[in-house]
């Protein structure tokens, strides 16, 4: 084994599923944001956490209102997922630029993503400092999928240095002992 910078070492981790996080500002407006430091966090009850840089527009949104909306999206979504990884909410209203389509959500104030392979309706229940980011807790309130699509060859994953693919075949290894 080598030791080598912690920089180098890191990108074993990809590839990384792409989510996209919905928050919404005081007026109901819309934000969105692609991430790929998504993670389950519990299964009883269903939790979600998600990392945001503290810089983000969509930190500020979510610290504020406490709802967000997870989709994960086909991966023939990649060019409005590039649009809305290259902008900020700041200076850019994605709802209306994005090219994503929208769905008024049961639960929660950020909308749904039609298109995408689900979507998670989640309210905020902790938030932990991690540094340059937040650690945002979600549990899933109410959630949907988009009818004839897989999770695992139709999904949008990152490799990293700004490239993104679709999982070709996904061959199921046999983990059983």
């Amino acid at each position: 084994m080598e030791q080598v910078a912690p920089s180098e070492a890191i990108n074993a981790k990809y590839p990384e599923r792409v989510t996209i996080v919905m928050t919404v500002d005081s007026e109901g407006t819309a934000n969105v944001i692609p991430l790929a430091w998504v993670t389950q966090a519990s299964s009883d009850p269903l939790r979600f956490a998600v990392a945001i840089d503290k810089r983000q527009h969509s930190h500020r949104l979510l610290s504020e209102y406490g709802e967000f909306v997870l989709a994960f999206p086909d991966a023939d979504q990649v060019e409005e997922v590039l649009f809305c990884g290259t902008r900020s909410g700041r200076k850019v209203n994605k709802e209306l630029e994005s090219g994503f389509e929208f769905a008024q959500s049961t639960s929660v104030g950020p909308p749904l993503v039609r298109g995408c392979l689900a979507n998670l309706e989640c309210r905020l229940v902790s938030q932990h400092d991690a540094g340059d980011h937040t650690l945002f807790v979600g549990e899933v309130v109410a959630a949907y999928t988009e009818e004839g699509k897989s999770g695992d060859a139709d999904g949008l994953y990152y490799l990293g240095g700004g490239a993104f693919c679709r999982l070709e075949s996904v061959e199921r290894l046999d983990a059983s002992l």
